[in-house]
């Protein structure tokens, strides 16, 4: 009986080994994972703060590319520094995307409209937006020439003066050097320039070509003060009205109300890209014009005359003499362009209601 009771002592010692070996194995794996917790939350504070830093970076460069897409023109998709317009509804246009839209209505006889909305546009209903035109000026800009990134407000004074990779030229280029290089190389090589060190024969020809040069801009500034000094001098100041042709597909026409000089009724006529079929289609647009003498003459008139800047004029006009001699079988001069520095500027004029210009005429 005794041998039995220790029998039965020794297997219920053997069957509580399992168990608490059981309690030990989920001690350990329980240990286990509160460690692997702790390893995971034990993570490098530096890798952490470099991940925050390239989502906040990520975030921030986001920002910038939706801010662009919201600020930017509704025709050219740019972010010009010029000045901003907006429609009725609030869509936005840079000046000159403006001017093109006017001056392409007024080439098809219809009214202009916002490309977004199609509300109805023009000088008079459009505004400018001064808070985008501020926010603009704030938002950054890289400088072509040291890829430097700037405020879009001092990229231009930057490109002008304080850039050190602006491009520039020689001192010495009146003589002749042709060197055009960063700006922080120019002292070098003015130092080393051979042009200084040239004789003058090797100079002769270099000199001579840009004097040349420099008559050729003065001689119609010399034609203008000798046509001023003639006696009978008259200055006129017109307003070119837009018309419309009587053909199956009307074109643009300009022409102004009859008007007295030198004893004479004249007009001046203008069209827009010479007579194109259709001008809409171009991206360059040019004006050109005609003087008419509307009195038939008795005698053949020789007339210089010359298209300048209205007293209310928006656009820049560089003077070009013309001279035409009118007889009573010839009454309209052959039309001459109207000397613009570029299409911007004529589109500009188009999409005025009216031309201000001022005309001198010298009878000889």
């Amino acid at each position: 009986m005794e041998e039995i009771q220790g029998n039965m002592a020794a297997a219920a010692g053997t069957g509580s080994s399992p168990g608490s070996r059981g309690g030990q194995q989920e001690t350990t794996s329980a240990a286990a994972m509160d460690a692997g917790d702790d390893a995971t939350n034990a993570e490098p504070s530096e890798a952490k703060r470099q991940k925050l830093e390239s989502s906040a970076g990520g975030a921030e460069y986001n920002l910038e590319e939706r801010l662009n897409g919201i600020l930017c023109c509704a025709v050219c998709l740019d972010l010009p520094i010029l000045t901003f317009y907006q429609c009725t509804n609030g869509h936005l246009m840079c000046a000159s995307c403006l001017s093109h839209l006017l001056a392409d209505a007024r080439i098809k006889g219809e009214s202009a409209s916002c490309p977004q909305c199609r509300c109805e546009i023009s000088r008079t209903q459009c505004v400018r937006n001064l808070a985008v035109e501020k926010a603009i000026s704030e938002m950054p800009t890289i400088c072509p020439h040291c890829r430097r990134q700037l405020p879009r407000s001092s990229i231009a004074d930057h490109r002008k003066q304080l850039c050190q990779e602006r491009p520039v030229r020689c001192k010495y280029n009146s003589i002749g050097c042709q060197w055009i290089g960063p700006f922080k190389m120019q002292s070098i090589h003015e130092c080393c320039c051979a042009f200084p060190k040239k004789s003058g024969l090797e100079l002769l020809d270099p000199v001579h070509s840009l004097c040349e040069q420099k008559e050729k801009d003065m001689k119609v500034y010399k034609q203008i003060l000798d046509l001023l000094s003639v006696e009978r001098v008259a200055f006129v100041d017109l307003q070119l009205l837009p018309n419309r042709t009587d053909d199956f597909i009307p074109k643009l026409f300009y022409e102004t109300n009859r008007f007295t000089a030198h004893g004479f009724q004249w007009t001046v006529k203008a069209r827009v890209n010479d007579n194109q079929d259709n001008p809409i289609h171009s991206m360059i647009r040019t004006l050109s014009y005609q003087l008419i003498l509307k009195t038939r003459p008795q005698s053949p008139v020789l007339m210089s005359y010359v298209a300048l800047k209205g007293p209310f004029g928006e656009t820049r006009i560089d003077p070009v003499i013309y001279e035409f001699e009118f007889t009573g079988d010839v009454t309209e001069s052959p039309y001459q362009e109207l000397p613009l520095p570029d299409s911007v500027d004529c589109n500009r004029m188009l999409a005025a209601k009216h031309i201000n210009l001022r005309f001198a005429l010298v009878h000889k």
